[in-house]
């Protein structure tokens, strides 16, 4: 009797260990799915951060080469005239800049002088070439910024100086986008400059500082031709790639 409730109470436990045995059977089983599950979406993760990171590549490395290759081409074009002319040509936002103020207007008038006429008469139809021949594709906006000092006079509130000066810069660089569109050598290129080439007054805007701080009114007085490249229309381009390729 007593052997027969021993081998009960075996059996019972054994049971009771089966189970358990099979419930942490099923359980590995379901860890095990879920662990597979999290790694494929881990691998899936990776992928795309991977093919995202190669888009974002792609489009820094193709707008850092159209940039390149615009400044190298400008320095190469205008490489003998910088000194002549007193200008740079900046890499970071591919400006040509003209910093002798006394050639462009005469103090507080709006009409291009004659120095600065003869100038642009060399400069504007070599520039566009390069710009139009080459990279007319990649550029949204060719602008003329014109820039002042802050003078005005003595008596002038801030506010009103800065709107004085607006006006001023505004007229100026209206004044030399109408004389280099009537250049004969910018008629080819009147329909694409009608849409891409814009005058910009930016009163005294963006000032250039002595090392002590002080304003250096010569050079904050000055003629930019800028260009804008088109980045969005190509991201949107390459992001338009990527998501057709997922």
């Amino acid at each position: 009797m007593h052997l027969l409730k021993s081998k009960k109470r075996n059996k019972k436990e054994d049971n009771v260990w089966s189970s358990i045995s099979d419930l942490m059977s099923g359980l590995m089983i379901i860890f095990l799915f879920i662990s597979i599950s999290f790694m494929s979406k881990v691998s899936k993760e990776n992928i795309k951060i991977k093919k995202e990171q190669k888009a974002i590549k792609q489009v820094v490395d193709t707008y850092k080469a159209i940039r390149v290759n615009i400044y190298e081409d400008l320095n190469e074009e205008f490489k003998d005239d910088l000194k002549n002319w007193k200008i740079v040509i900046d890499p970071k936002d591919l400006a040509v800049r003209f910093q002798e103020p006394e050639v462009f207007f005469d103090r507080g008038q709006v009409l291009v002088k004659p120095q600065f006429k003869n100038i642009l008469d060399d400069f504007f139809p070599r520039y566009i070439k390069i710009i139009y021949g080459k990279y007319k594709n990649n550029i949204e906006e060719v602008r003329i910024e014109g820039y002042t000092s802050s003078e005005w006079n003595q008596d002038s509130k801030q506010l009103n100086s800065y709107f004085n000066n607006m006006s001023l810069s505004q007229d100026r660089t209206r004044n030399v986008l109408q004389y280099v569109m009537n250049l004969k050598d910018s008629k080819q290129y009147h329909k694409w400059l009608i849409e891409h080439l814009t005058a910009n007054g930016m009163s005294y805007s963006h000032r250039y500082y002595d090392e002590n701080g002080n304003e250096n009114k010569k050079k904050s007085r000055r003629v930019e031709f800028k260009i804008r490249t088109n980045a969005d229309y190509i991201i949107s381009q390459i992001i338009k790639e990527y998501e057709d390729k997922k």
